[in-house]
């Protein structure tokens, strides 16, 4: 059975963005045990907030690569992961730098979460069509695996072209951990064949026993590039933990479950919560 690591989600959200607040929080985390804090992501959000808008527009989220960067500066050893960046909204070879740049400044810890995007609005306004994004987000992340790990590189796809570039620094790893997220068919054959992970955001154990199969099915139709070993699986539960849940994930052959606090994320609560919760 799966010994389960224990990640915080939301750390960019944490009292309005107070960076104190967001320190505190992470070396807490980090001296409890935890092996990871993730970001959230939107880059806008509709205003009114309307269906399927997860957060109100006047939420804040801090940029998840100047939150990591930050917090590479004021922890040691905990993983910083982007939960999730939304891929096909980014620019790939400047997301390339930025990622690499994380990884760079905190010793190879960086988490690189991924997905393709469901709200509309929130593509429009990032100059995305909706259409093929999933296509566009394999695309990118190929790119940016170019860009990573080779100089004078080129690349040529439909969305992509780039000849004879270098950039540094590199990722400290030499292969930069990627995990998506995302519950389709088409996520789980994104996660076999190009990350090293998947990530189940607000999944109970049945939405898990059902993800699961369904990668293992993915599992046996695709093939799996060696060097991203095998597939880790993240869960961020629907409800806080209850007795025997960490039992029964395991079971199901969870590798870690990234806790969401919820609330209003005060400091104060997140504290509590870390502590309540912690390995």
């Amino acid at each position: 059975m799966t010994k389960i690591r224990r990640g915080l989600f939301s750390i960019n959200m944490i009292d309005g963005g107070n960076p104190d607040a967001i320190a505190r929080c992470a070396l807490a985390a980090e001296e409890a045990g935890f092996d990871s804090v993730w970001t959230g992501e939107h880059i806008v959000l509709p205003d009114p907030q309307a269906p399927p808008s997860p957060a109100p527009p006047e939420a804040v989220m801090v940029d998840t690569a100047a939150t990591l960067s930050y917090l590479a500066a004021v922890t040691s050893t905990i993983k910083l992961g982007s939960g999730i960046i939304i891929l096909p909204q980014r620019q790939p070879a400047v997301l390339a730098k930025s990622l690499a740049s994380v990884d760079h400044l905190s010793e190879g810890r960086l988490l690189f979460g991924l997905g393709v995007g469901y709200l509309e609005p929130e593509m429009t306004a990032c100059g995305t069509p909706m259409a093929r994004r999933g296509e566009r987000a394999d695309e990118y992340l190929k790119a940016m695996r170019t860009l990573w790990t080779t100089d004078a590189a080129s690349f040529s796809g439909e969305f992509v072209h780039f000849e004879g570039v270098t950039a540094n620094p590199k990722p400290v790893q030499a292969d930069v951990h990627t995990v998506v997220g995302g519950h389709s068919r088409r996520a789980h054959r994104r996660a076999i064949e190009l990350c090293h992970g998947w990530y189940g955001f607000m999944r109970s154990l049945d939405d898990t026993a059902t993800d699961v199969a369904q990668l293992r099915e993915a599992g046996e139709k695709y093939e799996r590039p060696g060097h991203l070993g095998p597939l880790e699986i993240s869960i961020t539960p629907r409800h806080h933990l209850r007795p025997g849940d960490l039992e029964a994930y395991a079971e199901l052959g969870v590798d870690r479950l990234i806790l969401q606090p919820g609330g209003a994320m005060a400091e104060s609560d997140v504290l509590a919560y870390i502590e309540a919760n912690a390995p």
